[in-house]
């Protein structure tokens, strides 16, 4: 297949760009998936699974999605108790001001 790109007009050109950028996408997607089936097969020889290997569960589960906001408030009371400021207030957060107590006090 010979394609003479020097007499093609410049709509031509941008349409082969097109199409080789959609199959260059196609067959890289085509090789990873063979690729992680080949790596899978391997691992499960060994009777393991992927993600023991790589720790991929256990690094998802530690990331836990988003980071976590670091706490602004604590209670004086117990300080195991925190509360970023973000979200409905705590419990004890309300009842300090309740009582009449500022949150400025509480914090950290």
């Amino acid at each position: 297949m010979t394609i003479d790109i020097s007499s093609m007009s410049r709509k031509e050109l941008i349409k082969l760009r097109s199409d080789v950028d959609k199959a260059i996408a196609t067959v890289a997607a085509r090789e990873r998936r063979a690729a992680l089936e080949a790596v899978e097969r391997a691992a499960a020889e060994h009777g393991f699974s992927l993600s023991e290997l790589t720790g991929a569960v256990a690094a998802k589960a530690a990331r836990g999605g988003k980071p976590k906001t670091p706490a602004k408030y604590r209670n004086p009371a117990n300080g195991d108790e925190t509360w970023s400021g973000r979200g409905r207030k705590p419990r004890w957060i309300l009842e300090v001001e309740a009582a009449g107590r500022q949150l400025s006090d509480f914090a950290i």
